[in-house]
């Protein structure tokens, strides 16, 4: 288990991180959520030890990063966002040089290193050049790296950086797959991603966490229901008019398909919110092209939970 209990830490007078409280048991997928800048590096490079926190504790079973790091370290496998590589040398030389790096005994190098190329799907490269290689297949390499000592626990920051849509399910398919059998921490931006690869989910903003639970947890959580609507109509009457009823919320408007017709997203604070909509278009004689309710996924949780923005 890691246990992440009060980490701090500042840069001179920026605070990263701010009293930052969270657990990651055995065997979970845990999906590491924030906006650039949130602190989600940062608490990374401390559990991985590349960096020591200002206060706080971070324990790996019961070990504590920095008291024990080396040992926390060969327990550790880590993918930087960077992923930075050897890109001179071939890909059988890179793995080669990491499990010399890992202390794998020399006996044991050969199929360590048969075994992460069978893992990551390596055959088509294993003998190019890594500064050869497309991303998709560099990020294979970095998870490579990472694996190759058979570590208990992954951290991998943000993954699938960078790639295509084919890759990042390539990467997504594969992380999947190694989650069976290990404890990840996974950050990253595509939420999608998050709901088909992790069992649960830390959200941090700003240096401190701001939501946590599985990602059913954290949409059923929310209790806000959005109506979208299309109306034909003056824009600044039906604004004000809709502004005035105090069981609807917030009002976001999106572009308008023609110069009278307004689409309009309306957060409903109480009551079916669909009634009171089509009632409002009538009693001002609008003409209501297009209705629908929606409930908050885990994107709109995100976005509402790490901007500063009021609206829907």
């Amino acid at each position: 288990m890691i246990q992440v209990q009060n980490l701090t830490k500042t840069y001179g007078a920026t605070r990263a991180l701010e009293n930052v409280n969270f657990q990651v048991c055995p065997g979970e997928v845990l999906g590491f959520l924030g906006p650039n800048g949130a602190g989600k590096s940062t608490t990374m490079k401390i559990i991985t030890g590349f960096i020591s926190p200002s206060a706080g504790t971070v324990k790996v079973g019961d070990l504590d990063v920095v008291d024990n790091s080396f040992e926390i370290r060969q327990k550790l496998g880590y993918l930087a966002e960077t992923n930075p590589l050897y890109t001179d040398m071939k890909v059988h030389e890179y793995l080669r040089f990491v499990a010399a790096a890992r202390h794998i005994p020399s006996s044991e190098r050969s199929n360590a290193i048969k075994a992460m190329v069978q893992v990551c799907g390596l055959f088509a490269v294993v003998g190019k050049s890594i500064d050869a290689l497309s991303k998709g297949f560099r990020q294979r390499v970095g998870l490579a790296q990472a694996m190759i000592h058979n570590p208990d626990i992954l951290i991998l920051d943000e993954p699938t950086s960078g790639l295509d849509p084919n890759q990042i399910v390539e990467i997504r398919d594969l992380i999947r797959s190694i989650g069976k059998e290990k404890t990840i921490i996974l950050s990253t931006h595509i939420l999608p991603e998050v709901a088909a690869t992790c069992s649960r989910v830390v959200i941090i903003n700003n240096g401190t966490i701001v939501a946590q639970g599985t990602p059913d947890e954290l949409m059923r959580g929310s209790s806000r229901e959005v109506v979208y609507i299309k109306i034909k109509g003056d824009r600044g009457i039906i604004r004000q008019t809709l502004s005035e009823y105090h069981a609807l919320g917030a009002i976001k408007q999106y572009a308008p398909e023609g110069r009278d017709i307004h689409a309009f997203a309306v957060e409903i604070k109480e009551g079916d919110g669909r009634e009171l909509l089509f009632k409002a278009a009538v009693s001002n004689k609008w003409t209501l092209i297009e209705m629908y309710r929606k409930s908050e996924n885990l994107e709109d949780v995100f976005r509402r939970l790490t901007t500063k923005e009021n609206g829907v």
